[in-house]
């Protein structure tokens, strides 16, 4: 039983981060004056952070940061995207959002995933 506790604790992160992305072309796209701008922030935003997780937070990646830096790169990565939501008028879903990382993140340290 634990063992598909822990498997589906991965899927979440993995759903986290792909809800990260969103976030990030859900602000953009509901930001700025003029439709050139809301494209640019809307597929901006999630561009660069699939190019920075990709580099140092992807489990595979070779560049990938560890301990403390890592935590803090995850810190922020996910900051931002909270930011966003709040940004962009979704209070409620940015508080589910941070619910569900806290809740997953301690599991992933409890669990050594």
């Amino acid at each position: 039983m634990l063992t598909v506790l822990k498997y589906t604790n991965l899927a979440v992160a993995l759903l986290l981060e792909l809800c990260m992305i969103a976030a990030l072309g859900y602000w953009g796209f509901t930001t700025g004056n003029g439709i050139i701008l809301k494209v640019m922030l809307g597929l901006g935003a999630p561009v660069l952070a699939i190019i920075l997780w990709g580099m140092f937070g992807a489990p595979r990646s070779k560049w990938r940061l560890q301990g403390l830096a890592y935590g803090a790169f995850k810190f922020i990565i996910f900051g931002v995207a909270i930011a966003a939501l709040f940004a962009a008028q979704q209070e409620q879903l940015a508080i589910a959002f941070i619910i569900v990382l806290v809740i997953n993140n301690i599991l992933l340290y409890i669990w050594h995933q």
